[in-house]
């Protein structure tokens, strides 16, 4: 399923009624003219949206043609220790991607489209705060040695949402005047726009890579994978820190092979600039029973490689969820062959974190 022309193109707006006391609500309404409006008392609450099934054989239309604009009500900064100190109060939520291991469907039902916050004003000014009052990072760790770093993307994806809105744009400026911070977040979409946000390294974009043949059948609307290693250069000399975010490691018969040829085309693309602020997090996949059944109404196909009962086994997520993970003490050994595959052809490559 190869990336459309036009990944994202309202023609329906689900919009809180507050969303137009702000001026990036009506910069965003003024964007697309023709869309039907639809006023709904909270962007969490939308039925026609969230609670019919039915709506999964539609998910890529529904991707594509909706949009909703709401208000952050909370501005809380979760700890996380793992691809960042803290999680941002979240400017968006949703994509129009269509990854088919994507837990956020988990989280809000049968159809996620974009959703974007306009109070992004509200959401800097908490990300100052919350920098101000913490003050210098005193103890390296291996999010970051010098600064804390929050990350900004955790329930969709910023280089998508930038072709909705300013906001992206407006959290790169943010973080370029906050000392002591970095912003970060994941991407599968290469935006060209960001290159012009002047980052000055106080940005950190991790492009999500996998094998390409894996790629075709999960990543579904997403940049090519040669295309998100290649722009890896073009981002470091933008400004950006970047990382890679081997995610999700999906382990198949063959996977090795295709591990490997990835490894040694990302060696051969990347240059010595880019090879040298070079990091990386490693993820085994998780799964999740509801997401397999919504995928089975629209993607059964993924579900061949993502749905593996033989190999996993039901664990508790932090959050309370029932998932899906690779069976102990086989993820482990597994594991351990992908950083050894990796450490091999990537040895300039740092594995922040691998689980």
């Amino acid at each position: 399923m190869a990336l459309p022309r036009t990944l994202i193109e309202p023609r329906r707006i689900y919009l809180e009624p507050a969303v137009r006391d702000y001026p990036r609500g009506r910069e965003v309404l003024e964007r697309y003219p023709e869309a039907e409006r639809i006023e709904v008392e909270s962007h969490w609450k939308i039925p026609q949206l969230f609670e019919d099934r039915a709506l999964a054989e539609d998910w890529l239309r529904l991707k594509r043609e909706v949009l909703v604009l709401g208000v952050k009500k909370t501005m809380t900064m979760r700890p996380n220790g793992r691809s960042a100190d803290f999680i941002a109060p979240s400017s968006s939520n949703g994509c129009a991607m269509a990854c088919a291991y994507c837990y956020v469907p988990r989280r809000k039902g049968y159809a996620n489209p974009v959703s974007v916050f306009v109070n992004i004003e509200d959401i800097t000014r908490a990300l100052f705060r919350h920098a101000k009052k913490l003050g210098a990072k005193v103890e390296p760790n291996t999010v970051d040695p010098v600064d804390w770093v929050y990350d900004l993307g955790e329930n969709g994806d910023l280089s998508v949402d930038a072709l909705v809105s300013g906001n992206v744009r407006d959290l790169v400026a943010a973080f370029r005047d906050i000392p002591n911070a970095k912003g970060s977040f994941a991407t599968k979409f290469v935006n060209p726009d960001l290159l012009g946000y002047d980052p000055q390294k106080r940005t950190r974009v991790r492009f999500s890579l996998m094998p390409e043949a894996m790629a075709k059948v999960v990543d579904v609307r997403t940049s090519p994978i040669g295309e998100r290693i290649r722009a890896i250069n073009d981002f470091v000399r933008a400004g950006y820190e970047v990382h890679a975010n081997f995610s999700p490691v999906i382990v198949h018969e063959g996977w090795e092979a295709e591990w490997r040829e990835l490894f040694a085309e990302i060696d051969a693309v990347l240059e010595p600039a880019a090879k040298r602020q070079f990091k990386c997090e490693v993820i085994m996949l998780t799964h999740n029973e509801g997401l397999h059944r919504v995928n089975m109404d629209w993607h059964p196909r993924a579900e061949d490689l993502l749905w593996r009962p033989d190999i996993q086994e039901v664990k508790r997520s932090e959050s309370g969820m029932e998932n899906l993970r690779y069976r102990t003490p086989w993820k482990r050994q597994w594991l351990d062959c992908f950083l050894g595959w990796m450490g091999e052809t990537l040895p300039y490559c740092e594995v922040r974190y691998a689980f």
